[in-house]
């Protein structure tokens, strides 16, 4: 059963006890997934950095599109115009599908992994995370890569607060640390 499969029959039902709401339309859900990957040093050694727009597309199943800069910062030695990133948006089932692959595949796959902090979270319910290292990926594939990079993977739920969108993600398995 998918994680989406799962929200609708198990997950809701479980929310909506937990949060005390009446109503199965008030409680949380996951509106998007986004996926960023910086470019910065790749821009300063090659003009090519075809292998991360590859990588985002094995990652996501989906095109990434290219961020620019929107201002020229001099101590970043960033100009207007350069490219700067690559952003993946994902909604609807294939938000689900990133989100269980996240908790069921990668997340197991960082070593040293000690849980995931609570502080991520930014007021709203919305809950960003990076990654030093693709290779916790399994697209991904550690003799092709070319230049290693780092993920970012934000989600953003429909969350009033952020204990409602800490219990959302309890919920589909994430494993937070016991802050104490």
């Amino acid at each position: 059963m998918t994680l989406y499969d799962r929200m609708k029959s198990q997950i809701v039902p479980n929310l909506q006890k937990e949060l005390g709401l009446k109503n199965p339309m008030a409680v949380p859900r996951i509106q998007r997934v986004l996926v960023n990957i910086g470019i910065g040093t790749l821009t300063k050694n090659t003009k090519d950095f075809s292998n991360v727009i590859e990588n985002a597309t094995k990652i996501t199943g989906q095109k990434p599109v290219v961020t620019k800069a929107k201002k020229a910062i001099s101590n970043f030695k960033l100009r207007k115009g350069i490219p700067a990133g690559v952003v993946v948006t994902l909604r609807g089932r294939r938000a689900y599908d990133m989100v269980d692959r996240l908790v069921n595949v990668v997340i197991p796959r960082i070593r040293d992994f000690r849980g995931l902090s609570i502080k991520s979270f930014d007021g709203n319910g919305n809950f960003s995370v990076g990654l030093r290292d693709t290779l916790v990926f399994p697209e991904i594939n550690p003799d092709t890569l070319v230049n290693p990079h780092g993920v970012q993977v934000t989600i953003v739920t429909t969350a009033k607060s952020n204990e409602q969108g800490i219990a959302l993600l309890r919920q589909m398995g994430f494993p937070f640390k016991k802050e104490a």
